[in-house]
């Protein structure tokens, strides 16, 4: 469920009309519902205690880091999963408290080990042993010791789009699991380690609890065979990856079901169990909204040129990923068309040949689901001002991030004096 309905013949953010927004702001904007973030920041925290009392949710920041969004979630209780010192910095920032944050990512340097140790985060997620072995000579030159799990790669096909797949054995992610006991060995005994678990996380949009069920399984067994080598397990992480309904009409697993699963899986674990959902929470709490330029003759079909493009929304581009397309204020009719935007690249479509709304030029559209890996993926190129984002809660909204322009962009570069 979200909260973009049409009210009086035409889309609404909550109470706000789509138009006002682009009235006020200008097009492509990013607009957020706040009812949206907190619906489903509450179903996901209450699908995930059937597990029991010992849960952490922390949002996977990557998936919208806005600090606004951010603050909403952290009046939710949520921590943050982060995988850079910017993002822990963000999520400081928006109020969420070092002690909630897990530090996840394959390539932490050093400098950011040595910032997660200062601020104080919860939790390192280990990715490779060496990584083990450096944080926990800085921890202990420090004082310290660094709470860690170690993450495991299961070998599990996720079923998911290969660029977005984590789990397999080729992946870069995680280190093999059959090799987890061996390196728990080396790196528990460090004097900087608190090494008190292991994590997993097999991918993203996953349509299916069974590839997550597997994963979980061999987590179990591995628990086990930890502890049976005197190993003390408290933590597990497992991860993220629910997937979304992206098309009208599509069923997904619900977080309600997601727990269950879990509970049934990780019956008797006795740790706390931590879980990192990003575009679960966010991904149908957005929407891009966008100006029709032209509609354009084709061969085919006719091209609905929007000034929306892949610079504001690569998903497409890059995943081949859907986002359905809605004119703001529908007139009932339809036609088939592709939608694309004025980047000079052909992967900047939106839309090849699908029967949508029909619009003309100067018309408002949205592009929906687009909470999550929007604007947090967006650049300048071809020098288009970086899209801004509001943030809605009932009849109120305010830009929670600024129009960036090529200008100030500019402002931002110098030419070399032996140039000039």
């Amino acid at each position: 469920m979200n909260h973009f309905d049409s009210i009086g013949g035409e889309m609404h953010a909550e109470q706000v009309p789509l138009s006002t927004i682009a009235q006020t702001v200008g097009t492509p904007v990013y607009v957020y519902s706040t009812a949206t973030l907190q619906r489903h920041a509450r179903v996901y925290k209450a699908g995930v205690a059937k597990a029991g009392p010992r849960t952490h949710v922390a949002f996977a920041v990557k998936a919208n880091p806005n600090l606004a969004v951010l603050r909403v979630l952290a009046n939710e209780g949520f921590g943050a999963d982060v995988v850079s010192g910017g993002e822990m910095t963000r999520a400081m920032a928006a109020g969420i408290a070092a002690k909630d944050i897990v530090f996840s990512g394959v390539g932490k340097t050093r400098a950011e080990l040595h910032q997660g140790l200062d601020a104080g985060i919860g939790q390192f997620n280990l990715e490779l042993e060496e990584e083990g072995v450096v944080l926990a000579g800085i921890a202990a030159a420090k004082g310290l010791r660094a709470p860690a799990v170690l993450r495991v790669n299961p070998d599990v096909d996720a079923g998911t789009h290969d660029k977005i797949s984590t789990g397999k054995k080729e992946n870069k992610f995680g280190l093999p699991i059959d090799q987890a006991l061996d390196i728990f060995n080396r790196l528990a005994p460090l004097e900087g380690l608190n090494l008190r678990g292991v994590a997993v996380h097999i991918g993203s949009q996953l349509s299916s609890l069974a590839p997550l069920e597997a994963a979980f399984e061999r987590v179990g067994a591995l628990v086990a065979q930890l502890r049976a080598a005197g190993h003390t397990i408290t933590h597990v992480d497992l991860g993220g990856g629910l997937g979304v309904p992206y098309r009208k009409g599509e069923v997904m697993p619900s977080p309600d079901e997601f727990g269950e699963m879990v509970a049934r899986v990780t019956a008797g674990w006795d740790v706390e169990l931590q879980f990192e959902p990003g575009r679960a929470i966010c991904a149908n709490a957005g929407v891009l909204v966008t100006e029709v330029l032209w509609v354009k003759p084709g061969v085919v079909h006719p091209y609905v040129i929007v000034d929306a493009a892949m610079n504001d929304l690569s998903r497409v581009a890059l995943y081949d990923a859907h986002h359905d397309f809605a004119a703001v204020r529908p007139s009932g009719e339809t036609f088939v068309a592709s939608v694309a935007g004025p980047v000079c690249e052909s992967s900047d479509v939106f839309a090849k040949g699908r029967e949508i709304d029909l619009v003309r030029g100067g018309d408002l559209a949205v592009l929906l689901s687009a909470g999550a890996y929007g604007a947090t993926m967006a650049s300048m190129y071809n020098s288009r001002p970086l899209v801004p984002e509001v943030l809605v809660s009932g009849d109120r909204f305010e830009v929670v991030a600024k129009r960036v322009s090529a200008e100030a962009m500019m402002g931002e570069e110098q030419v070399p004096a032996w140039l000039k």
